[in-house]
Parts: C-alpha cells; structure tokens; sequence
C-alpha cells in the first residue's frame, strides 16, 4: 500500500491513468481519475498536474490524462546501449574467468541473434556469431529468452516451425522444449546439450532490464568436452555476470563483481 505522501498520491495517479490505458480508454478526465481513486477531486488535480510537469503524463487536447510513453521509449533506448555497453564488459569479464567464447543474444520472432561475444583464442571457436539468426529451440539462447514467457504463448511461436534436427539432442518438438525449459527454470540456468550442434555444449541465464522483463541472454558456449566438467565453476561465474549486467540495466539485482 502506498502512503499518502504527494509522492504516493502522484505515484497512485499516473498509476490510474495506466490503468484507463490498459481497459483500452486513452485516458481520463481529472473526475474520472479522482472517481477511480475514489479520492477528493482538488487532490487528485495537484496529483495529475504534478505528475505531467514531471513528465510521466501529458495533457491532450480533449483536457485528459493520459501517460507519456516517451519516458518509457527514452528508457527502453538507454537499455539497448547500456545492454550493448555494459554487455560488452559483462562479456569480457565472463570469457576471461571461463575461458570460453561468450556471448549476448536476443529475440527475434522465433530465432535467436547474437549482438555480443567475446571469443578467446583458447576457446579453439572459429568465425563470429554477430547478428546470424539461429532457431530458438534449439539455440544456445533460447531457453533463457523464453524465461518468463507463459507456455501458450511459447507454443504460439513455434506453432508454424518444424522442428528439424540440428544436433544430437534437438528438441522433437514444442512440448520437449517445454520441459526442458521447465528444468532450466528449477536449475536457475539453461543447458543446451548438443541441441544446436555435435559437440556443441552451453549454459544461459536471463537479462531482465528495469521492467523487470527478459531482453537478453547471456551464455558460456564452446566444446562439451571442455565444458562439461567444469559446469558448476561457470554456471557460478555466469549467474554473477548475469545479476551484475541486470544491476546496470536498472533490474532488481544488486549484484557487484568479486
């Protein structure tokens, strides 16, 4: 419950108009919102008119409330840079404890793409990954992308996608996805065995940003060979990259480095 403080009565009133917006009204009168709250309308009026100075709700021309969304567009594009500043050096910092290539990746329909590595020449991996697309069944990424997702709406994606083999291990189809990203979710990271490729073994978290909503995975990928027996060392190191790059993304971690 928030207190009755201007800031909690400001805080309550951009909150009501959001609310307006999500029951598909594009906003409301000072009357309408104070009615809502079921609060005095002299209040809620300082409220309103405090809260679009500030810049979180802006006046239209019919004289309602309703909120400012260039605040939220200002806040996504200062996550996409910092996901890609921040990200490079969670990155570096990551391949230089594992000793593996490491890499960013993020949702695209139903495949995976890579906007972050950091290979080291030890890790024996050859070419570069950057913006190739990959099935997100079976890519090292997708488990984690799809971490906060319900499953409906993961069968919805892959309803029109033929599961085609690509390793050893490739998910037959949606609902052996599912379970294995369910496994993932009690795990606290992913594991993709062979699912991508022979060989080819890796381990994922998700990047939540200031919304609390899942924008990137962060992955430890080369060799089962080599990673496979050095598995809990880098599912340490990457759960504490992953928090750390979260923290600078505005999310609820407040993980700092060793």
């Amino acid at each position: 419950m928030l207190r009755t403080t201007s800031m909690g009565r400001g805080i309550m009133a951009v909150l009501a108009a959001g609310e307006r917006h999500a029951r598909g009204l594009s906003g409301g009168t000072v009357a309408e919102i104070a009615a809502d709250l079921g609060k005095d309308r002299s209040q809620v009026s300082r409220s309103l008119r405090t809260a679009e100075q500030e810049g979180f709700l802006q006046r239209t021309p019919q004289r309602t409330f309703a909120l400012d969304w260039s605040v939220l567009t200002d806040a996504q594009l200062l996550t996409r840079r910092r996901l890609h500043s921040d990200g490079a050096a969670a990155l570096e910092h990551l391949s230089g404890q594992t000793d593996e290539g490491c890499f960013l990746g993020v949702l695209s329909g139903n495949s995976t793409v890579t906007v972050g590595e950091s290979i080291p020449a030890s890790s024996r991996m050859v070419g570069s990954w950057l913006g190739r697309p990959y099935p997100a069944y079976c890519s090292d990424a997708g488990q984690a992308l799809f971490w906060e997702t319900s499953d409906e709406e993961v069968r919805k994606t892959f309803a029109s996608v033929p599961f085609q083999q690509h390793g050893p291990n490739t998910p037959a189809n949606v609902e052996d996805f599912l379970a294995r990203l369910k496994e993932a979710r009690l795990r606290g990271y992913s594991i993709v065995d062979e699912e991508a490729e022979p060989g080819l073994y890796s381990l994922a978290v998700p990047i939540r940003d200031f919304r609390g909503e899942v924008v990137a995975a962060l992955q430890v990928v080369g060799l089962k060979s080599r990673i496979e027996p050095r598995q809990a060392d880098h599912a340490k190191a990457l759960r504490e990259e992953g928090e750390w790059l979260e923290a600078m993304l505005g999310g609820h971690s407040q993980h700092n480095r060793p």
